[in-house]
């Protein structure tokens, strides 16, 4: 038995002559296990099918314009919307009522726009999720029902067919004083409510290539996502075409499965790149930093004057039995100014890291605004190796 397990001893498996011997063995093989690991998750890597898309495959937007009913009286005013009225007695026609001459007041009914997508390779019968908002003044879609209504694509052909029970998930409630509303009650959601009526032709068995279409086009990301594809395959069948293309042709063992080929190719891991870069949002005082901002040496002194004004009037009375006496109404204001003194000179030195800006920066004191302000004058003076993209 025991030469039995000599014989299948590894080819690279050595021969100790004592417990130590074994014992610095293991060791270094740990310590070149965790040198190998570390070295492997040193950069953060994502799979190509997060990074990018294949052209073709894609989705497409479909609306429709539809009528919802059932509503309890928080329907549209058909004296005020026009549309709905004649949408509703379009409809009444064609079911053979003529309902022209009649006075219709009807407040159950609202005119509402449809919107969905149709996934990709989407087939007949198979059904989608749709969005319905109110078009007139309608309160609330609450326990309403939509209506027949074909939704055609940027081309004007019907795509889907929709209908179904509207579920909303805003409230409003009135009473004599008050009104509440949560969510938004004129808009909502019928799952599954459309059926595909018809199909957009796209052949992928004829494809003689495939293109890689990146969702942020950058130089870098698309050539390590073509030299990715090249060393699986083991061929130059990718080449990058530009920034947000990479062309993948069709190697000899995926004839006739370009399937297999995207499931490959997305599942492959590249580390993407990505120019440095400060988004601003100036409505809401948003910041977002890239982690390759850098920024050269500067002095950065931040102070605002401050004046506050405060009114505190007081009344004068006449005293008791006094004649001709009045009440008066004395002013009396406080003002005090706040000149900044309190604000430093502080020095960021050059080539700082993303989190020793955002601590020089907090180190002054000063809000999100302030900062904005701050980042655009370091990249005024040329200090601030990164792109302000303000939204």
């Amino acid at each position: 038995m025991t030469a039995r397990f000599a014989d299948a001893r590894p080819a690279y498996m050595p021969t100790f002559t004592s417990l130590t011997d074994r014992v610095w063995f293991v060791a270094i093989h740990v310590v070149m296990l965790v040198l190998l690991l570390s070295a492997g998750t040193a950069h953060a890597t994502s799979r190509v099918k997060d990074v990018a898309g294949f052209e073709g495959v894609r989705e497409n937007v479909l609306v429709g314009y539809g009528l919802v009913v059932g509503l309890k009286g928080t329907g549209d005013d058909l004296k005020k919307i026009g549309a709905t009225k004649q949408s509703l007695l379009g409809m009444l026609e064609r079911f053979g009522i003529n309902t022209r001459d009649d006075r219709l007041e009807t407040d159950n009914v609202a005119a509402v726009v449809v919107t969905a997508t149709l996934p990709a390779f989407a087939r007949q019968g198979s059904r989608i999720d749709l969005t319905v908002s109110s078009l007139g003044n309608a309160a609330s879609l609450q326990g309403g029902s939509l209506l027949v209504t074909p939704l055609v694509g940027a081309d004007g052909e019907v795509y889907a067919a929709a209908q179904g029970q509207v579920q909303v998930g805003g409230f409003t409630a009135q009473g004599a004083g008050a009104t509440i509303t949560r969510g938004v009650p004129t808009a909502g959601r019928i799952p599954n409510g459309a059926i595909v009526e018809r199909e957009i032709d796209f052949d992928l068995a004829q494809m003689k290539s495939v293109k890689v279409s990146l969702h942020n086009p950058d130089f870098t990301t698309a050539r390590r996502i073509s030299d990715a594809v090249n060393a699986f395959l083991g061929t130059l069948a990718s080449v990058p075409m530009d920034p947000g293309t990479v062309l993948v042709s069709l190697p000899e063992g995926y004839k006739g499965s370009v399937v297999d080929l995207m499931t490959d190719v997305e599942q492959l891991r590249i580390e993407p790149d990505q120019p440095a870069r400060v988004v601003i949002d100036e409505n809401t005082g948003v910041i977002v930093i890239g982690d390759d901002v850098r920024i050269s040496t500067v002095a950065i002194a931040q102070g605002n004057l401050t004046i506050k004004v405060t009114e505190t009037p007081q009344v004068s009375q006449p005293s008791p039995f006094s004649e001709g006496g009045t009440t008066q109404v004395v002013p009396r204001t406080d003002i005090q100014v706040d000149e900044g003194a309190d604000k430093r000179l502080a020095i960021v030195n050059s080539g700082v890291s993303l989190q020793e800006l955002v601590n020089g920066l907090n180190a002054l004191g000063i809000g999100p605004r302030d900062m904005i302000s701050i980042l655009q004058a370091i990249k005024a003076a040329g200090a601030l190796q990164a792109d302000i993209q303000v939204m």
